[in-house]
């Protein structure tokens, strides 16, 4: 139970949100995200349609060492091990609730499926337990990307404005995902001429 300080604090958090959740852009506006809280779970469902094969896809979700460079709320990621198709990589990321930011350590299993599906679960750190997969399927020219899976945080995140904002966060991230896929797509396509 949070004290008095505390829910003074999220008060004032509260009164800013406005700030906190900025407008999505344009071309991440079609990215369907449902953000549904169970108790203390947390379920989530992304799914969005990227003008790119699968194996362009592919590369920029596992590009796990670069993955700071082009998610903004990634501050460090890098892989620690690889055998085959298993990674585990350590990630810090950032959530901006108001004028408050809450920063996560985690170290992830990642089971890779070549271009069709990437399993990824805590195995430790900030989180109490997370398991998403997120799967690629070719659709004529494009490809769609779907991300499904369920987290208990290891803190308290207050409970009134976690979905909004995460879903906020889930659209952002996915949007920065398809904005580095399509940059890539499109260095590769002038390059080869």
């Amino acid at each position: 139970m949070p004290n008095a300080a505390f829910r003074f604090l999220l008060a004032i958090a509260l009164a800013t949100l406005p700030a906190a959740v900025p407008a999505q852009p344009v071309e991440s506006r079609d990215i369907a995200v449902s953000v549904v809280r169970r108790g203390e779970m947390i379920d989530v469902d992304v799914e969005f349609l990227v003008a790119a094969t699968p194996l362009e896809v592919w590369s920029v979700l596992t590009d796990y060492d670069h993955m700071a460079e082009f998610v903004s709320n990634v501050s460090m990621s890098r892989i620690l091990r690889q055998a085959d198709e298993k990674v585990e990589v350590a990630q810090t990321s950032r959530l901006g609730i108001g004028p408050f930011e809450f920063k996560f350590d985690n170290v992830r299993e990642i089971e890779l499926v070549p271009l069709r599906e990437i399993r990824s679960t805590v195995v430790r750190g900030d989180m109490a337990s997370s398991a998403f997969t997120t799967r690629l399927t070719p659709e004529g020219g494009v490809t769609r990307l779907t991300n499904r899976g369920r987290f208990l945080p290891g803190r308290w995140i207050p409970p009134i404005i976690a979905t909004a904002v995460l879903e906020s966060e889930l659209r952002k991230q996915f949007g920065e995902y398809r904005a580095e896929i399509l940059r890539r797509k499109a260095l590769a396509a002038a390059t080869a001429r």
